[in-house]
């Protein structure tokens, strides 16, 4: 069974548009979005969450349209995002006691395990926490009502790197016995090397990529010729730079050509995600 399963969704504002976005995540994986700020990341998941109305296409949850079953399908779903202040003078057992009446598999063992596991202090007020600790307490909570899909919008953003590690190793554990799916919205490309068995690849409110990560990153290939060989290679790059030894450029691996005798690398997700930038800003 699908975890999520998004079909042609539009959704137009006056400066922006999604068009026709479409991707599936199969149970038990993670899923990395990816795209430069504004390219519809945070649409989507609005969308996803019915936080904002589609103009048109379905999104279907664990197997159910998310339109028809939004009130069932909220309970099975768990959402947590970096860099948020909740109430802040408010200690974590007040809000806990707020949040659980609201949903009806709420489990206190889980919750308190996770309390346990994150050495989260229940009786600390949110401001008294460090960002790494607000993040763990909404997982913590996310997990606490049996959420079989977790969506979480940039939840490493201003964390240290071992603080991001330790996340990712919780987001890898929860995958594990197959019956979580994490849909993992970042523009911090090197978590994703790390964790992400799945990435989906959004430019300009379009899906460009969505599938194996390995498979993406090997789709494309990253050059680097002498000045000369620019020419010979221009019409066919996504974008390049120039440097002082030539040029460096992204190249979908199709249309490469071993007789033109220029290095050729596959690249990392941050590099298409530079060169795709550099294309956009070449329009504008």
């Amino acid at each position: 069974m699908l975890a999520l399963d998004i079909r042609n969704v539009n959704k137009t504002y006056p400066n922006f548009q999604l068009r026709n976005v479409s991707f599936q995540l199969e149970k038990g994986y993670i899923m990395g979005f990816i795209g430069a700020n504004g390219a519809g990341k945070t649409t989507t998941i609005k969308s996803i969450l019915n936080m904002t109305r589609m103009d048109s296409g379905e999104i279907h949850v664990l197997g159910r349209n998310m339109a028809e079953y939004e009130l069932e399908l909220k309970q099975e779903i768990g959402y947590a995002m970096g860099g948020v202040d909740f109430y802040t003078r408010s200690k974590l057992k007040t809000l806990t006691n707020v949040i659980k009446k609201f949903y009806a598999k709420w489990d206190e063992g889980t919750y308190r395990n996770y309390l346990r596991r994150f050495k989260l202090d229940e009786n600390k007020r949110i401001a008294e926490l460090s960002t790494g600790m607000k993040v763990k307490y909404s997982i913590a909570i996310a997990l606490s009502h049996g959420a079989k899909l977790l969506i979480l919008d940039e939840p490493t953003s201003g964390l240290d790197p071992v603080a991001r590690n330790e996340l990712l190793d919780i987001f890898q554990g929860l995958v594990a016995d197959g019956e979580i799916s994490i849909l993992f919205s970042t523009h911090i490309t090197s978590d994703l090397e790390k964790c992400a068995d799945y990435i989906t690849f959004i430019v300009d409110g379009q899906i460009v990529h969505s599938g194996e990560k390995e498979e993406f990153k090997e789709s494309y290939l990253l050059l680097n010729g002498s000045a000369a060989q620019l020419n010979q290679v221009k019409d066919r790059l996504i974008s390049y730079r120039m440097n002082s030894f030539g040029f460096t450029g992204l190249i979908p691996a199709s249309d490469f050509d071993n007789s033109w005798n220029i290095k050729a690398a596959t690249p990392s997700l941050e590099e298409i995600m530079v060169y795709y930038a550099k294309k956009e800003d070449e329009y504008v």
